[in-house]
């Protein structure tokens, strides 16, 4: 699969909320007839499926600029597969299975560090215990 060459529609988003004061604040530089500027939405396969790893505001402001594609690249970083699996699924529970989907999140910054930011604090503490409990019994 050649990740620069996908759509945002065959993206899996991996969380579930855009904080709107961040999506004004790229829509406050975001030109959606010159991408230059544009830095790359990073990507990588998690179980066959292009995840987004990052870049959710700017896909957000490029569909809402009328865009289906724009520059993409494979995220080079080692990341918590763990982790992003249960961001991938819990979006995929939420309904969250495009870009797209988001336009419907966007929510207000007090909101995001509530529902989004507290969300994630949890999932993070709950994957580390499980892995020390597994240690432990393993």
């Amino acid at each position: 699969m050649e990740i620069s060459k996908l759509t945002l529609k065959e993206l899996q988003p991996s969380q579930f909320y855009i904080s709107e004061a961040k999506l004004s604040a790229v829509e406050s530089w975001f030109d959606p007839c010159d991408l230059s500027g544009f830095e790359p939405i990073p990507v990588k396969i998690l179980d066959g499926i292009p995840v987004m790893t990052d870049g959710h505001t700017h896909a957000a402001a490029a569909l809402r600029a009328g865009l289906v594609s724009v520059p993409l690249i494979a995220d080079p970083d080692d990341l918590d597969w763990d982790m992003y699996r249960e961001c991938v699924w819990e979006c995929r529970n939420r309904g969250v299975n495009t870009p797209e989907d988001l336009l419907a999140r966007i929510i207000s910054e007090t909101e995001y560090k509530e529902k989004w930011d507290a969300w994630c604090d949890e999932m993070q503490e709950a994957v580390l215990r499980k892995r020390a409990e597994q240690k432990i019994s393993g």
